[in-house]
């Protein structure tokens, strides 16, 4: 047919899209680039088939990290269907959902949610609620309000994708199991456990059962509720799922998809999580390796990789590794995506952390109010994680002994905490930990200890008894007791303490070795403050 025919055309897309999906994306890259110019010269600029190649090429871009040229693509293709098509034209109305969505990928929701917006009161107009895309149009704009932290106006339209994607096209269709599972996965945002891994667990028997167990989406759903049992402090659950996950997903995509090296990611962080240094800083190093070989050293995924083994050795204690490991992260994030993108923001908060680890707080604070005053700005007073930084910077201030700031803002985040996000939500219950703690720091057990007993009962009943949180908890109230000397009160609660360390997270957790020192100390001296 020769290499202009039509056909010629179609199948050098097929070949494209194949090397995408197969993490391939230098190959799909420069035969997208091929065909687009040759689809332009032959069938025309407004051709049909030029606009999707157009869209192709920008999905590529933006697989690869490369947000600013998918935007550019897209700005480009929706203003091409709008002119050729006509603004109610269904392909215009997947133009404007898929540059809403490379705008969220980017950070920018104050482009994306309008767009999404529009689209779905548009889409439910031309097309009716119950078409597939309108459907698609109420869950991108749920991605994108849960993205801007507003779970409140997120969780209903998920619960509505769900509830219309079961009536419209059966439980069994794959949108409606990825339906479910973004639902629970912003229930797990909310720290809705009890909603979200039931809903997991249904969700990942049912796409092994309708689907296929080696497809992505079931890979994706696994992962989903190794990270559910992993919020939950689960570790005995969460590592053998991450472990089976990344098997898997290695076996059948390949060592080098994206897919893989994102499980690896997982993995280690499960073994950090529970304590493993040993076995998570090596894998964080592979990951990095493979992700700079893969996609490039400043794909959005090798960036995060260079914070996860930075996070890795903060926790080992190794400060010398850890603190320019996250400046080199913040240079690039800043660099690649911008100061006001959030994974900028992130960097800047864990640089923060690291310094005030290390005692420098003369660099740790100054960097924690410019985290907090970039968050108010770009994200918005009440966003989670602009309550995040007001945490982390009352306890830059606690750390330096400035308990007549740290206090009021503790106070502060714990209301406003409860008011966006609820009484039981995770990061309402870590501010008033911190409240009771900075309350101790200032000799007050007084107010330490009703808040500490309210923390602890709340954590055994929104995140069970065998949470980490629950059991840090724990340690502080019998803290709490024996600095207002209350030794025997004291030396239950550390005994029941070590007890649920051990059994929890094992012997030689760095946690259980605290509780027993701890223990240890208020033993051998009723006037002694554990450590």
């Amino acid at each position: 047919m020769g290499p202009d025919h039509p056909d010629t055309l179609i199948a050098i897309t097929h070949l494209a899209r194949a090397y995408r999906a197969a993490g391939d994306l230098n190959q799909a890259i420069s035969l997208f680039e091929q065909n687009r110019a040759d689809t332009t010269r032959v069938l025309g600029p407004d051709n049909p088939q030029t606009l999707t190649t157009i869209d192709d090429l920008a999905r590529a871009y933006r697989d690869a990290g490369d947000l600013n040229r998918a935007i550019s693509l897209r700005e480009q293709n929706l203003a091409d269907y709008q002119r050729v098509m006509g603004p109610d034209n269904p392909h215009t109305l997947t133009a404007i959902a898929n540059l809403a969505s490379v705008y969220l990928d980017a950070g920018d929701l104050n482009r994306a949610t309008p767009l999404l917006e529009q689209n779905l009161a548009d889409s439910t107009r031309i097309l009716g609620p119950d078409h597939p895309n309108t459907l698609i149009a109420i869950d991108e704009l749920a991605r994108a309000y849960r993205n801007a932290g507003d779970l409140n106006r997120a969780i209903p339209l998920f619960e509505q994708r769900l509830a219309d994607a079961t009536r419209v096209m059966g439980p069994d269709n794959p949108h409606t199991l990825s339906a479910m599972a973004n639902l629970a996965c912003a229930y797990l945002d909310a720290g809705d456990l009890n909603r979200a891994t039931p809903l997991l667990e249904q969700n990942l028997a049912d796409s092994t059962r309708v689907l296929d167990l080696d497809l992505p989406h079931t890979l994706t759903v696994r992962g989903n509720l190794a990270s559910a049992y992993q919020d939950a402090g689960d570790l005995n659950r969460a590592i053998p799922l991450r472990e089976q996950n990344l098997a898997d997903t290695t076996r059948v995509m390949g060592p080098d998809n994206p897919g893989t090296l994102t499980a690896k990611t997982n993995l280690a962080s499960a073994y950090q999580a529970a304590g493993d240094p040993k076995r998570a800083i090596p894998l964080f190093k592979q990951n990095l390796a493979d992700s700079t070989r893969v996609l490039g050293p400043d794909h959005p995924h090798t960036l995060i990789t260079i914070t996860n083994l930075a996070g890795a050795y903060l926790e080992a204690g190794d400060l010398n590794r850890a603190i320019p490991l996250f400046e080199q992260s913040l240079a690039d994030t800043t660099r690649v995506m911008g100061p006001d993108n959030p994974h900028t923001l992130t960097a800047i908060s864990n640089l923060a952390g690291a310094y005030q680890a290390a005692g420098d707080l003369n660099l740790a604070t100054p960097l924690h109010e410019l985290n907090l005053a970039d968050y108010q700005r770009v994200m918005g007073p009440d966003h989670p994680h602009t309550l995040s930084a007001r945490n982390y910077l009352a306890g830059a201030y606690q750390a330096a002994g400035d308990l007549n700031r740290a206090i009021p803002l503790l106070e502060e985040g714990l209301a406003d905490s409860t008011r966006v996000l609820g009484p039981d939500h995770p990061d309402t219950l870590a501010f008033r930990s911190n409240l009771a703690r900075a309350h101790l720091a200032a000799g007050d057990p007084k107010r330490a200890i009703p808040l500490f007993e309210q923390s602890l009962a709340d954590d055994q009943r929104v995140l069970g008894p065998d949470h980490p949180h629950t059991l840090s908890d724990r340690n502080d109230l019998a803290g709490a007791y024996f600095y207002a000397g209350e030794r025997r009160r004291a030396v239950t609660l550390f005994e029941q303490s070590l007890a649920n360390h051990q059994r929890v997270l094992g012997p030689d957790h760095p946690h259980t070795l605290s509780a027993r020192e701890n223990l240890a100390a208020t033993r051998r001296s009723p006037r002694r403050r554990r450590k």
